[in-house]
């Protein structure tokens, strides 16, 4: 599974920071929260959007902080502590403080299936980020692809465990220059169903190449 890009950081940046409202749009409706793309506009540049819940405004803002973050802290490591402040931006005012940037300990259910997540352990979630992250022989978008799909299934936190993982992942995918993940509004229902199947078999195997030929996005800027 070869990269994609082969971008600097810089350039990778550009291209996250020109798009950076229709990368906030798919996520949020990836994870069920419905905004149109000019809500998502009008409310990125400031602006008021009637008809609109609260909770979705604080979300779609939520996003737009955190992909500040990992766009403006290109030395934060990729470990526990990324992935807990991650959560802290995307879930603020949306869950109790005491659930901020903490692993759940109250179950979940998943929605279309009757497969349970285990409680995540803390111990465990750090080894396997750090044996990821170590496979010398895969290129680091296959490697931010895995780590993306394992922070999903784990469910760390008690919400917004897809929008934490896909934003831990492009802060990898943009440090090293490779594009950004991110998955279209079609396509969406099919990554779905893909994503159930995982969940309950494990296998991400099939999951994480559909991920890699429809949903890295970039431009190579060093041929034009």
């Amino acid at each position: 599974m070869q990269d994609k890009y082969n971008l600097t950081r810089e350039q990778n940046i550009f291209i996250a920071k020109r798009n950076i409202v229709d990368y906030i749009w798919k996520s949020a409706n990836l994870e069920g929260i419905g905004v149109t793309y000019p809500e998502t506009q009008a409310i990125y540049d400031g602006g008021v959007v009637n008809g609109l819940t609260v909770d979705k405004i604080i979300a779609i803002n939520n996003l737009k902080y955190a992909w500040q973050f990992i766009l403006k802290n290109e030395d934060i490591e990729y470990d526990y502590n990324a992935l807990c402040h991650i959560h802290k931006l995307v879930a603020d005012k949306l869950v109790l403080d005491q659930e901020l940037g903490r692993i759940r300990t109250t179950p979940v259910n998943i929605g279309g299936t009757k497969w349970k997540p285990q409680f995540p352990i803390e111990s465990q979630i750090k080894e396997e980020l750090v044996a990821l992250l170590n496979q010398s022989e895969k290129t680091k978008t296959e490697i931010a692809i895995e780590i993306m799909l394992s922070v999903m299934r784990r469910q760390m936190f008690i919400d917004g465990n897809k929008r934490v993982a896909m934003l831990f992942a492009n802060k990898i995918m943009i440090d090293n220059g490779c594009g950004i993940l991110t998955i279209a509004q079609d396509d969406q229902e099919v990554f779905y169903e893909k994503l159930i199947k995982y969940y309950e078999s494990g296998d991400m195997v099939d999951l994480k190449q559909w991920i890699y030929e429809n949903c890295i996005d970039g431009i190579d800027l060093n041929n034009n």
